[in-house]
């Protein structure tokens, strides 16, 4: 029970006892004492409870400790709590961001220990961490675990994180501004030194933020220590740069030299195509069924987007498969976005429903063994398609240097045709905060024509 009720009396000397001087207090109705070598240890311990006294904390009247001090012995170490905090986001959050948390864990735990005497290889700390430590699956009573508490480990993780178990900090330790500082210096450089990418820095700090209200949720820490520490995020560089995205011309004879490397190349040109027609994210088409796609045979079709199958390792997966079954990013899990796609596009989905058919379950695109089509695969088609067709000085650039680059393409293409930003937010799934952080440079760009069309109207000249 903690109290106000506090009485701290003066040390008394108790002549041949080897510890002869005796500090006395009472908390509540229970008194304490605590005897010392040296008086001077004895008054050093009398000002550190008077200290507690003026600062105004309360006591334990079990253990006669000040509240900080009591909060600090029955601290979880760093290590622990992590642990406990991946369980406790686990069952609710998606694949691609349970692997984000431990990621993130990955590189701020290593500056939360309190040597680095026989410290394991950075790499291989990280390593087991991420993989084992930071990572949720069924222990033997059928209870979610840490994977490194449910399974055999190899034997350099064990040992591994055998050491980082022993060396890791308290976590009010852990909290204090030097500790902090640390942890967002380490998050802020890659494993070889270099500074990490911006958008990174923030996703790990947000996660950094997010275990540190735990901890106060957790009743741990009374506040979050990151206010305190004086310490700036990097700026946002979200803006596409522009120089590289592909042009109307470039983007077509892309998806063309897609299509000429044989079977493969064939059966994926409608990817690309839906990724700048329809400006779709690859994890949407991977999902995309024809029971969505409305094809006539001349005009405008309509695909209505239901869901998307994200690309994640299946180690992070509840039914172990390597992609994760999800509804639209940023939507409720029915949500859907209907999506009106040109000729060429319907033309193309025509064709390759006819030449190819569907998966059992009406997926138009699938890997070889019918599986999910993989990153790897379609980018290994890219690369050879942007040697095929750009330029030698063209292919040295970033130009249009991952498949992305066409969603990024076909989104430019709706602004400068001049479609409502509304609408291009709309089609392509975006909020209008992030269509304007992300395309601010084009719809800059628009400004002049929107004067235009404002001064038109003020003339009355309709």
């Amino acid at each position: 029970m903690l109290t106000y009720d506090v009485v701290i009396w003066s040390i008394r000397t108790r002549k041949g006892r080897p510890k002869p001087f005796e500090l006395r207090w009472r908390v509540g109705s229970r008194s304490h004492s605590k005897s010392f070598t040296l008086k001077a240890q004895a008054d050093g311990r009398r000002s550190e409870l008077m200290t507690a006294l003026r600062n105004h904390e309360q006591f334990d009247e079990d253990t006669g400790l000040p509240a900080n001090e009591l909060s600090a012995l029955n601290s979880p170490t760093w290590y622990e709590h992590a642990k406990a905090y991946v369980l406790m986001k686990w069952p609710k959050a998606a694949a691609k961001h349970r692997a984000s948390i431990a990621d993130a864990l990955a590189t701020v735990t290593p500056a939360f220990v309190s040597t680095v005497r026989g410290a394991p290889k950075p790499d291989v700390l990280r390593r087991s961490l991420y993989a084992w430590a930071f990572r949720a699956a069924p222990g033997s009573d059928g209870t979610l675990a840490s994977l490194a508490d449910a399974t055999e480990l190899p034997a350099d993780v064990r040992a591994t994180l055998v050491w980082i178990e022993k060396h890791s900090l308290k976590v009010t330790e852990a909290a204090r501004p030097e500790r902090m500082r640390a942890a967002l210096d380490a998050l802020s450089r890659k494993l070889d030194g270099t500074p990490a990418a911006d958008n990174t820095v923030n996703r790990k700090r947000m996660v950094l933020s997010n275990i540190l209200r735990y901890a106060v949720e957790r009743g741990v820490l009374s506040t979050n220590p990151l206010t305190r520490v004086d310490w700036s995020p990097p700026a946002r560089d979200d803006e596409v740069d522009f120089r590289y995205v592909p042009n109307p011309q470039q983007a077509a004879a892309l998806i063309d030299a897609v299509r000429e490397q044989g079977d493969r190349g064939a059966h994926l040109a409608p990817f690309f195509g839906c990724l700048y027609y329809a400006a779709m994210r690859p994890s949407e088409i991977a999902a995309l069924r024809a029971a969505d796609c409305q094809l006539p045979e001349e005009g405008w079709g309509e695909l209505i987007l239901a869901g998307s199958r994200p690309e994640v390792g299946s180690g992070w997966t509840d039914d172990g498969e390597s992609y994760e079954q999800r509804g639209l990013k940023r939507r409720a899990r029915r949500a859907t976005r209907p999506v009106p796609i040109p000729p060429v596009l319907t033309a193309m989905l025509r064709e390759h429903i006819e030449a190819y058919g569907t998966a059992e379950d009406g997926r138009l695109f699938r890997a070889a063994k019918g599986g999910r089509v993989r990153s790897t695969e379609y980018c290994e088609l890219w690369d050879a398609a942007r040697e095929k067709a750009l330029s030698e000085a063209e292919a040295t650039t970033p130009l249009a240097d991952v498949p992305y680059s066409l969603r990024h393409a076909g989104v430019s293409l709706w602004i400068n045709s001049g479609v409502d930003p509304v609408e291009v937010a709309r089609r392509a799934g975006h909020s209008l905060t992030v269509l304007f952080r992300f395309y601010a440079k084009i719809l800059r760009g628009q400004q002049s024509l929107a004067n235009q069309l404002i001064e038109k109207g003020l003339s009355g000249d309709t």
